[in-house]
């Protein structure tokens, strides 16, 4: 084993792995589905409400895929996930070569394909603390992150504007392979991957109600607190980025061809954000990282609203990319880190759920916005994230004191077993005083960050997130 795998933990390489392929698949999908639009109708409504129905699977199936990662085996539930986006990758390269393509065909792979991503990244993000110690969590989540934008930035989109350049089927068919690929990755991981595990006896805990796992989400105050500002902040780049790729395309002159070469200018910022999250969070702490991150999001939209050329767009959207980037790692950390692995799935769905969930109906008013002019989505929506960014400034600051130490975990988990699941009543599970109190309009910040996990880059590479997936 090498000394780097050893850091992670053992099966770390071959979940990274599944990462990657399916990340793979995503890229080339995501800017495949928004060309193959844009060929089929101009209408900046249209291609919003193709971008929001990408998170609408969260919206209804993100608690249902979270009791599925909790109680089956989550290697299974990663490959079945996958097999979803391979037939509907199938689905839409044969209404392509038939010449049945339409945008309710296009409408309907979105779902499917959400549906998945649902699924997979959900079951992801519950299998990484079973490979990893605490310790090693940020460095894991910003190389998964790393790996997340840069295949997707700088392999993905570029390719998959080239095959689309080719025939507009190619990219289709490349995506499934990927999938099929990552699937099979999944299948190979250990043991350990398979379900939430006592890290005393070894032995697999008894199942807990959803009840308790909404309980715990609900009384864990700052838990609550950050996934209702993550929310918040993750609706202002979802509205802002609804109409990307038809922003290049139409407003910039930007060939389809070319519009992978621009997401590898916007993934430059990303990848420098996934890399160099860790050693933020080492040198300036958590909360400094968080809001820093939140700050430069919002600033990078405006950015992009006001740009006069392609050029500036794309450098604007690199530092917006940065600040996502580099909020996903130390946030997923977090929330790992607070949640027991017996509820992971089911909280992350919930939460999820309420994120994305707000994702649709953000992405549509994107969309009306585009029709007064393109970049006006782009600074109502920097401008909301900067505003939501400012009020809960307090709370993103205190995200050290809410980091449980490694002993910590284990009695956490025994309070969620004995069913005693509000962790943080009033004061956080180490006993800090929650800033900012329960979620309210005025002090509370929203849930999953920016857009996370995918929604992460926002709606050009989208999630989906997206993985601007806040994870």
């Amino acid at each position: 084993m090498s000394a780097a795998r050893a850091r992670t933990g053992e099966g770390f390489g071959r979940l990274w792995s599944a990462a990657l392929g399916s990340n793979l698949a995503d890229g080339v999908a995501r800017i495949a589905i928004p060309l193959t639009a844009v060929t089929l109708t101009r209408d900046p409504i249209a291609i919003s409400i193709l971008t929001a129905l990408a998170y609408v699977p969260w919206l209804l199936f993100g608690i249902p895929a979270g009791m599925v990662v909790d109680r089956i085996d989550r290697r299974y539930a990663m490959a079945a996930a996958n097999a979803m986006r391979v037939t509907s990758a199938a689905g839409v390269a044969l209404a392509i070569a038939t010449d049945h393509i339409s945008v309710l065909v296009l409408a309907i792979a979105t779902l499917v394909f959400g549906m998945g991503e649902t699924l997979f990244d959900n079951a992801t993000n519950a299998v990484l603390p079973a490979l990893v110690p605490r310790s090693r969590l940020d460095r894991a989540n910003g190389r998964i992150q790393a790996a997340q934008v840069g295949v997707d930035m700088f392999i993905a989109t570029p390719i998959s504007g080239v095959l689309f350049a080719a025939a507009v089927v190619l990219p289709m068919v490349v995506g499934g392979l990927g999938y099929l690929i990552a699937g099979a990755l999944a299948l190979s991981l250990p043991v350990a991957a398979a379900r939430a595990r006592d890290r005393d006896t070894g032995e697999r805990p008894a199942p807990v109600p959803l009840s308790v796992a909404m309980r715990f989400l609900w009384n864990h105050r700052y838990l609550r607190s950050m996934v209702i500002v993550t929310s918040l902040v993750g609706s202002c780049l979802a509205l802002a980025q609804a109409i990307t790729v038809l922003l290049f395309v139409d407003r910039f002159g930007v060939t389809p061809q070319l519009v992978g070469v621009v997401t590898a200018g916007i993934g430059l910022g990303g990848l420098a954000g996934a890399l160099t999250a860790g050693r933020l969070v080492a040198s300036l702490g958590r909360g400094r990282v968080l809001l820093g991150a939140s700050a430069l999001g919002g600033a990078g939209l405006v950015g992009v609203g006001v740009a006069p050329n392609a050029w500036l767009a794309v450098a604007a959207y690199a530092v917006g990319s940065y600040g996502v980037a580099c909020w996903n790692v130390p946030w997923g950390s977090l929330r790992q880190a607070i949640v027991p692995g017996k509820l992971l799935g089911r909280v992350i769905g919930a939460a999820r759920t309420v994120s994305w969930g707000m994702f649709p109906l953000a992405s549509v008013a994107g969309g009306a916005l585009a029709r007064v002019d393109l970049q006006v989505p782009y600074l109502v929506g920097g401008a909301g994230a900067l505003l939501v960014t400012v009020v809960a400034a307090r709370l993103l600051l205190s995200a050290d004191a809410h980091m449980p130490a490694d002993e910590d975990e284990e009695a956490a988990g025994g309070a969620v077993a004995s069913g005693v699941a509000s962790i943080a009543p009033g004061p956080d599970a180490n006993g800090a005083p929650v800033p900012g109190g329960a979620p309210t309009a005025g002090g509370a910040r929203a849930a999953g960050g920016a857009p996370d996990a995918g929604a992460a880059q926002g709606a050009l590479v989208s999630a989906p997130a997206r993985r601007a997936r806040r994870p």
